[in-house]
Order: C-alpha cells, then sequence, then structure tokens
C-alpha cells in the first residue's frame, strides 16, 4: 500500500468554488479523505476539530487570508505540526517567502497542477509521519489515559483519569465498580476503532471513553476526551432538518470517514450508509460528499 493509499485526511481551504472542486476531484481520485473551508477562520475550526493530516491553503482570501491563518496554526501547540502548503496566484518572491514565514512548507502557484500536488503532497506527508511516533509518544504521557483488561477492569491510569472518575484506592475495593466494567468489556468485545466513543453515565455529560489501540492480547488503551459530537449531531438535526441517523452520518461524513468505516462505527451496513447519505444529500441540497462535508462543517462553524 502506498502512502496515498493510507485514507489521508487533507483540509483544502479556498474561496473559490471551482478550485476546491478542481483540487476535492484531484485528491478522492487518489484515494484521500477531503475537508473543505472557505476562509482561513473556517479552517482554523475544523482543524481544531478534526486535526487533518495537511492544510492545503489559498493565500488570498476575504475575512482572514491564508497567511495569517497559518501564522495562528503554528502558535497552536496542538496544531503546530500540520504541515500547511500555500496554492495562490501570486508567484513573486515576496509572497512566497511570507508564505514559508507564515509557517508553510511548500508553495504552489495556481493553476494548480493535481500530478504535481500530489507529488509533492506524498513528501510533505511522508516527512510528517517520521515524526508521528514522536507526537504519539507524547500522547502516552498525556493527562487523561487509561488502560483496561478484557474485563474492563483498571490497570493503570493518569491522575486526571482517577479525578473524573472518582477512583478513590480504598484496600480491596476495585478502581472501577463492577457495573462500569461489564459496560467497558461489552464494548471491548465489539471491537471498537480507533477513536471511537462510548458514554459512561458516571462521567460528566461532556466527557466519553474513547478507543486509542490494543495494547497486547489483554490490554487496552483509552482516553478521556471531550463528548462533543452529541451537540455536533443534535445541531445538524436543528438546523439541516436531519433525522438523528442521518445527522450521524453527516456527522462522521465531515470527519472523513468512507462508508465502510461509518458503517463499522454505527454496526451498520455501507449500503445503509449509503441509503442514508442520499436523504442528507436530498435535504440539504447537494450532490456528494465533499459538499455535504462543507456544509456540516459551515454549521459547525456557525456556533463557534
Amino acid at each position: 500500500m502506498s502512502d496515498m493509499d493510507r485514507q489521508d485526511i487533507i483540509l483544502v481551504v479556498d474561496d473559490s468554488p471551482d478550485s476546491l472542486s478542481l483540487i476535492s476531484d484531484a485528491l478522492e481520485e487518489a484515494g484521500i479523505s477531503v475537508l473543505v473551508a472557505l476562509d482561513g477562520q473556517q479552517a482554523i475550526t475544523i482543524a481544531r476539530r478534526l486535526r487533518p493530516d495537511m492544510i492545503l491553503m489559498d493565500a488570498v482570501m476575504p475575512k482572514m487570508d491564508g497567511f495569517e491563518a497559518c501564522r495562528t496554526l503554528k502558535a497552536d501547540p496542538d496544531l503546530a505540526s500540520i504541515p500547511v502548503i500555500f496554492m495562490t496566484g501570486l508567484a513573486d518572491t515576496d509572497n512566497i517567502v511570507k508564505g514559508l514565514e507564515a509557517g508553510g512548507v511548500d508553495y504552489l502557484t495556481k493553476p494548480i497542477k493535481p500530478a504535481e500536488l500530489l507529488a509533492r503532497m506524498k513528501v510533505h506527508l511522508s516527512n510528517a509521519r517520521l515524526t508521528s511516533s514522536a507526537h504519539s509518544a507524547l500522547d502516552s504521557a498525556g493527562q487523561y489515559l487509561l488502560t483496561v483488561d478484557t474485563r474492563g477492569q483498571l490497570l493503570w491510569s493518569t491522575p486526571q483519569v482517577r479525578q473524573q472518575l472518582a477512583i478513590t484506592d480504598a484496600p480491596g475495593q476495585p478502581p472501577l465498580s463492577e457495573a462500569q466494567s461489564q459496560r467497558i468489556a461489552e464494548w471491548l468485545a465489539n471491537h471498537p476503532t480507533p477513536q471511537q466513543k462510548m458514554r459512561l453515565p458516571e462521567l460528566p455529560e461532556t466527557m466519553v471513553l474513547a478507543f486509542v489501540e490494543q495494547r497486547g492480547r489483554e490490554e487496552y488503551l483509552l482516553r478521556l476526551s471531550g463528548n462533543d459530537e452529541l451537540s455536533q449531531q443534535q445541531l445538524f438535526q436543528k438546523k439541516l432538518n436531519l433525522t438523528g441517523r442521518e445527522a450521524e452520518v453527516l456527522h462522521w461524513i465531515a470527519c472523513g470517514k468512507t462508508n465502510r468505516e461509518i458503517g463499522e462505527i454505527l454496526s451498520i451496513s455501507p449500503r445503509t450508509v449509503n441509503k442514508h447519505l442520499e436523504q442528507v444529500y436530498q435535504k440539504i441540497g447537494v450532490e456528494n460528499r465533499t459538499a455535504a462535508a462543507s456544509v456540516a462543517l459551515r454549521t459547525m462553524g456557525e456556533v463557534q
């Protein structure tokens, strides 16, 4: 499998529908999941929510241009490692230097040549992956991680997790209640995918457990994280007049998931996912998943 077959998630930022369409089509043909933003501020909102693998950034846009957006992204420790490639019709040296000084890793002039774009992306995605293991190691020392066994019993956790779960370490008392362990064990038995989440009634409504990875035969790494999906789905239901299931499908489309991946997450068939997606297209007035993702991300951005 080549680097370009790994379902990278790329955020394309451009206020031109024609440019968005051209680039999105080229990336999707290469097997890459595409997110779209129409201006710099929306790009920052999307990056903070979904953290793409790379950002293709138009330099000249209304409201916030690409240079300012890139500087804002690079000032955020959680987003600074995302490579940014600038796209613009401005080919003079001053703008090239400005883009690189803002934190861009490369610079392409319009009209964009898809073959050249994909070749440069491959190089920078490969470079980004060289540092991903270091980021993973830092994540493993994060503040909201825990490990459990196949029975859902706690093996290890950070102090912040113990505080959220009200773990007291009382002698002779298991760290997690029997009910908590049973719910976690049942969830793990269904083989959750990375980043798939579950609710525990004992957690604050804003928190969920997210699956990170399996470590060995009987050890699982989990993370406590923000429960933003529920509010997003409720937003889609209200603003876009979708059913609950349609809102779930649209949420995962906006996250760059394929029909197969969405089916696994929601425990439905890819064909059923596609049927829901057809209804979503009709209700929000679009014709493809890139346009649907754009509507979803714009709707989320309206409440920022």
